[in-house]
């Protein structure tokens, strides 16, 4: 009897640890979605742990950008947007820049992960129903639409929290996925290591899935929402520790469940010598380990992430024009209504044209990076402000940081602009 009491306890802490989770599980439903997963399992497909090192320095780097746009929420109760057009000299274009870069990207990228979303459900149901097969397009575009649909109406109930505790099921339910998956399949502990000393691999793709990591990873809008989501939170300038240590802790989630991620696809598939070109073969080579019910773990981790990833970057254009103009998210505005009912439509524009999701997918999060040095360089000034910033001085460990996250983003946009070259 005590024991299942003490398990019945030790199970309601765990649960309070999920649920009590702050803003960084926003961090995590925007990082580590359909776009980092398939980045993540093409990665490990092609290169096994080779790009280990790119995750690392951009999860690095992420921790900072969140903790500083958190900091400057918290102080000066501003958002970043409208702190970049009230006090940088070209504030304005500046933000309207990031707005369309990021509104692009992210929106590009929502049409990747209903695309495959949708087609993930339809290969767990094909598994179980071979007759499927002969009605695909349509399914998928079936499925695509009730997905979408689902989740706009969702939307429309409009409460913070509500959003907070859907991400939490689902990121819950991707971490755990993967980490099963593992179980069944591992790299070599030598390869792990090899994987954190810098190289990008000389073959055609190498440098499109780097910058793909880097955009997916240290995605701009993580970042540029931090300071809405932790007032959404109801957090002040007394929650400035609690701040830090939730930018840490989700920096340090992102950067194992993506390691795991990869690592899993190293094992099952690089060292098989299969690459990934569609859905299913995402998971296919871990039936003869584990029979239907690996295909299905797998499966079931890649859906929670881009489920995960659909409220984000659905909320994402509507929550950096209500940042530019006011500072303030308004859940029941017809602004609100229409944006994200404008991001559903594009959203289904893959699907509806029979679009190879994959490849949708890692395009969209190339083009992510190109507006990072922006995102990045607004902050530096703002921060470095100290009547911005009310007489609170900036770390020089920050500034570090800060800098170095600068000159990482520049030289990442730079090898993406020659991706895109060799590419198209």
């Amino acid at each position: 009897m005590d024991s299942t009491k003490r398990n019945t306890s030790l199970l309601k802490k765990i649960i309070a640890i999920i649920l009590g989770f702050g803003p960084g599980i926003f961090a995590i439903g925007y990082t580590i979605g359909t776009g980092s997963v398939t980045s993540m399992i093409v990665a490990g497909s092609k290169f096994n742990m080779q790009l280990l090192w790119v995750l690392l320095l951009s999860c690095m780097f992420s921790g900072v950008l969140m903790f500083t746009y958190g900091n400057y929420g918290l102080i000066t109760g501003e958002t970043a947007l409208y702190g970049f057009r009230k006090h940088l000299k070209y504030g304005k274009a500046l933000a309207i820049l990031i707005i369309i870069g990021i509104t692009f990207g992210q929106w590009n990228s929502l049409m990747g992960i209903l695309g495959i979303s949708s087609n993930i459900i339809y290969e767990i149901l094909a598994v179980n129903f071979a007759d499927l097969s002969m009605h695909k397009y349509g399914i998928v575009l079936t499925i695509a639409i009730v997905i979408i649909v689902v989740f706009y109406l969702l939307l429309l109930v409009g409460k913070y929290t509500f959003f907070e505790k859907i991400l939490v099921i689902f990121v819950s339910l991707m971490g755990f996925s993967f980490i099963l998956s593992l179980v069944f399949v591992q790299p070599l502990p030598i390869d792990v290591v090899k994987g954190l000393i810098p190289t990008i691999p000389d073959v055609p793709g190498g440098k499109m899935l780097v910058a793909a990591f880097v955009g997916t990873t240290m995605a701009a809008a993580t970042f540029l929402s931090r300071p809405l989501f932790v007032k959404g939170k109801g957090w002040s300038i007394k929650n400035l520790k609690q701040q830090k240590n939730d930018s840490i802790s989700a920096a340090i989630l992102i950067f194992v469940i993506s390691g795991i991620i990869m690592a899993v696809s190293a094992g099952a598939l690089f060292y098989e010598g299969k690459e990934v070109n569609h859905v299913l073969d995402m998971a296919s080579t871990l039936e003869p380990v584990a029979g239907k019910w690996a295909v299905t773990i797998f499966f079931f981790g890649a859906l929670s992430a881009g489920l995960s990833s659909i409220f984000p970057c659905l909320l994402i254009a509507p929550l950096l024009l209500a940042d530019y103009q006011s500072g303030e998210l308004d859940t029941n505005s017809k602004q609100f209504r229409i944006v994200t009912f404008v991001a559903c439509l594009v959203a289904l524009i893959g699907p509806a044209f029979g679009a190879n999701p994959i490849e949708i997918q890692i395009l969209s999060q190339v083009f992510n990076v190109f507006v990072l040095p922006a995102v990045i360089l607004g902050i530096i000034l703002l921060v470095n402000n100290k009547k911005v910033m009310k007489g609170y001085a900036t770390g020089m460990g920050v500034n570090i940081g800060l800098f170095a996250a600068l000159f990482f983003s520049l030289v990442i946009s730079y090898n993406g602009v020659i991706a895109l070259t060799e590419y198209f």
